[in-house]
């Protein structure tokens, strides 16, 4: 159901922009399956692949991404960053579900190893070694992920700089995906992971130039 709060008309160029993200994210993805040929992915992806630990880790990554757009879009009263934000967290909620939906499909369960470790043999990874695992709190500093005290710092903020605090973070947020997306393509091979990836990483990419444009727009720098 379309939320009464929230224009539909006259969209934004930004959503012209996403929308043809995603049709090269889908045609990215074609082009990607045909390197496999006709095996492409009969096999189901075990509870070790980067299929399970990109679908685990986005899943946390997604959640933290409606929380923070949601926080937004309550407050904000600006009407192209309300739009944007109510895009995000129902855009990222129902990819949760599908990714929750796969780990079920395969017989998997929706936890596993530390995060990004699925990550280590990518290129996307930076082929950083680690001397010791690193702490959860350095891990989703890698993914982008805002702290406890930038999450309170935002559910206290309004106005301006809560737009612009929610800019900041969320670009970062976006950020720390897009090396995750560009990882699972890299080592996986389940074509509807891949072609959800690819999409993706348009749309992130794409999200992160409407963003930067807010923040000149809102004057955040």
């Amino acid at each position: 159901m379309t939320d009464p709060g929230v224009t539909r008309t006259a969209r934004p160029w930004w959503v012209w922009a996403i929308a043809v993200a995603l049709i090269v994210g889908a045609a990215f993805a074609i082009g990607r399956f045909s390197t496999f040929g006709g095996a492409a992915s009969t096999a189901t992806p075990t509870t070790d692949s980067a299929e399970a630990g990109f679908a685990r880790d986005m899943q946390v990554h997604h959640a933290q991404a409606v929380e923070m757009a949601m926080q937004v879009y309550r407050t904000t009263d600006d009407e192209t960053l309300r739009a944007l934000s109510y895009d995000i967290a129902t855009g990222q909620s129902a990819q949760r579900g599908e990714m929750y939906d796969w780990l079920v499909q395969w017989g998997l369960p929706q936890a596993g190893a530390p995060l990004m470790s699925w990550m280590t043999a990518s290129d996307a990874h930076g082929g950083h070694v680690e001397t010791a695992q690193p702490t959860q709190d350095e891990l989703e500093a890698q993914m982008g992920m805002a702290t406890d005290a930038e999450l309170a710092q935002l559910a206290d903020s309004t106005g301006q700089p809560a737009d612009c605090l929610f800019l900041e973070l969320m670009i970062r947020h976006h950020e720390g995906a897009i090396p995750m997306a560009a990882a699972v393509i890299e080592l996986g091979s389940e074509p509807r992971v891949l072609q959800f990836a690819g999409a993706m990483e348009e749309t992130q990419t794409a999200e992160i130039a409407a963003m930067e444009s807010l923040q000149s727009q809102l004057s955040c720098n």
